[in-house]
């Protein structure tokens, strides 16, 4: 684990929050584009916690941290709601106390103290989560609420080379995990956006989409077999490439949000690591010409590993493009064959659409050693992603409501749902902060659909930015539910989207997984509240 502070409030590392003046200086550049608001840097306020309500056990004390700090940082994840709420130091959703397993034995303990007191248990890995998964929020039923830290669990534990996989802990993060992988010369190859704290047993939970757009898009992709543990025992699937036997075993597992079981371990699907790569950027005049480009090129079998398709608001914000064109990103890697081909043929289908690839194409070896050209439209996006949820940050400071959702839909839905989500968001944008902007980027793309996302700004009113925020999200849930969207591409559901996902889903499916989380967790300990139950 990194020994580098990381923010209490906030996303990332404490020491990568601006000071006044910095924040001042982007405040000067942000409020142009919100119709001039006049926004000044605030300071976080100290956190305020309740009292526990329960203590550690002595079997478990060796192992637990009532530190208020600690307490603090693992009361919320990052969505835009935590971040207000821990700004303004409201910390009243804290877990009375946190466990760091070191074995599975130590998990065990913890559940089944858990289980014989009342106490709810809350899976945490990175804390990264977006959609209240991790917090507290558990209701009267339970006497406190544990957090369960499992990022001492953090070992490769096997590789196999043959086979291409690996056996890994749950509470590894991406370096850690793929630092000890290239070691092997392999890579898991999955990326999110918070790689840096997130962890593999995060990833499964929630069903997490990595960076890749094409072909391998979600850990589901990657995951071989799972070592979950639940109150009623272990919980283990068979290794294989495939099976046919019945209903898969791993689907329980991925997904389900810590509510079911803690996951321990599992093995996942290795890449080689990369040798050859390809990178262009494409400009197009207009959106709609670029979504059918992007269509074509998800329906040819080239699997660019990246197409990312960003509308000319997402452009400008990113750096990329400030001219009024859509841009999209594109590249591909492999570890066994130069990608020219691939490429030339990329280009020319985009070409096909209007599309200009004013850059060029660039490629780089490990054979050639060529270093890469100076800095172009895919770096500024690389670097702005890299950086946007430290962004995120700042906003909340400047009383700038800052956020995102995505969701996945057929091509043919796609032109229905898009204009549905840019008028009613942008609707309540002007009705709730008076102005704002929303912007759009495809993070994956399939043969039959892609995954837009969205990102809103507007003007906060001090006080009110929940209530103004919580406006949005419901406008645009709504235009996606009613749209034929999902209401969570990799995001997860949480305690935030499950209103949502309890209509996507069909009812005899909630009265199975109702009836598995009452076979598995009986007393219902588990993330009270999220997927299932109160």
């Amino acid at each position: 684990m990194s020994t580098r502070a990381t923010s209490i409030w906030g996303w990332g590392y404490a020491d990568k929050f601006p000071d006044t003046e910095a924040r001042r200086s982007l405040a000067g550049q942000v409020s142009p584009l919100l119709g001039d608001p006049s926004l000044e840097p605030h300071e976080p306020v100290a956190p305020r916690l309740p009292s526990p309500r329960v203590a550690p056990p002595a079997s478990l004390a060796a192992l637990c941290s009532v530190d208020e700090a600690d307490r603090a940082a693992h009361t919320y994840g990052k969505g835009y709601g935590d971040l207000v709420r821990g700004f303004h130091g409201d910390f009243s959703s804290a877990p009375d106390f946190v466990v760091r397993p070191r074995s599975e034995e130590d998990v065990r303990t913890a559940m089944d103290w858990c289980g014989e007191h009342r106490v709810a248990l809350i899976p945490f890995g990175g804390g990264t989560s977006v959609v209240r998964g991790v917090e507290a929020a558990i209701g009267n039923g339970f006497r406190g609420a544990v957090s369960l830290d499992l990022r001492r669990l953090d070992r490769v534990l096997e590789v196999d080379p043959v086979s291409r996989s690996a056996r890994i802990q749950a509470g590894a993060t991406g370096p850690v995990l793929e630092s000890q992988l290239a070691s092997h010369g392999f890579t898991l190859r999955h990326f999110p956006q918070s790689f840096e704290f997130s962890t593999l047993g995060g990833w499964i939970a929630t069903r997490a989409g990595g960076h890749f757009a094409t072909l391998y898009t979600h850990i589901d992709d990657l995951v071989q077999s799972t070592r979950m543990l639940t109150p009623r025992g272990l919980y283990e699937t068979r290794r294989l490439p495939a099976s046919g036997a019945g209903p898969a075993p791993d689907r329980l597992v991925l997904g389900s949000e810590g509510t079911l079981g803690v996951i321990t371990e599992a093995w996942v699907r290795l890449q080689s690591r990369p040798r050859f790569r390809a990178s262009a950027s494409v400009h197009f005049p207009e959106f709609d010409a670029a979504v059918r480009a992007v269509r074509e090129l998800s329906q040819s079998g080239l699997h660019p590993s990246n197409c990312r398709l960003l509308d000319a608001q997402e452009s400008f914000l990113n750096g990329v493009a400030g001219d009024g064109s859509s841009v999209l990103v594109l590249a591909f890697e492999s570890a066994d064959h130069p990608l020219s081909a691939w490429m030339e043929r990329a280009l020319a289908i985009t070409a096909s659409h209007g599309g200009e690839c004013r850059e060029g194409a660039r490629y780089r070896s490990e054979e050639s050693g060529a270093q890469p050209r100076a800095r172009g439209a895919a770096e500024s996006w690389r670097s702005a992603f890299i950086e946007a949820p430290y962004l995120q940050n700042v906003m909340v400071s400047l009383g700038v409501i800052a956020d995102t959702f995505e969701t996945a839909c057929t091509w043919d839905t796609f032109d229905s749902l898009h204009g549905a989500i840019l008028e009613a968001v942008r609707g309540t944008l002007e009705r709730v902060c008076g102005g704002g902007l929303v912007s759009c980027r495809f993070t994956h793309v399939y043969p039959d659909g892609p995954a837009p996302y969205y990102t809103f700004l507007g003007p906060a009113k001090r006080g009110r930015e929940l209530e103004q925020w919580m406006a949005l999200k419901q406008a645009a849930s709504d235009a996606i539910s009613a749209h034929g969207g999902t209401i969570t591409h990799h995001h997860a559901v949480g305690r935030l989207h499950r209103p949502w996902y309890d209509r996507e889903r069909p009812e005899p499916f909630a009265l199975a997984l109702k009836a598995v989380k009452g076979a598995l967790d009986p007393q219902g300990i588990l993330n009270p509240g999220v997927l299932v139950g109160p």
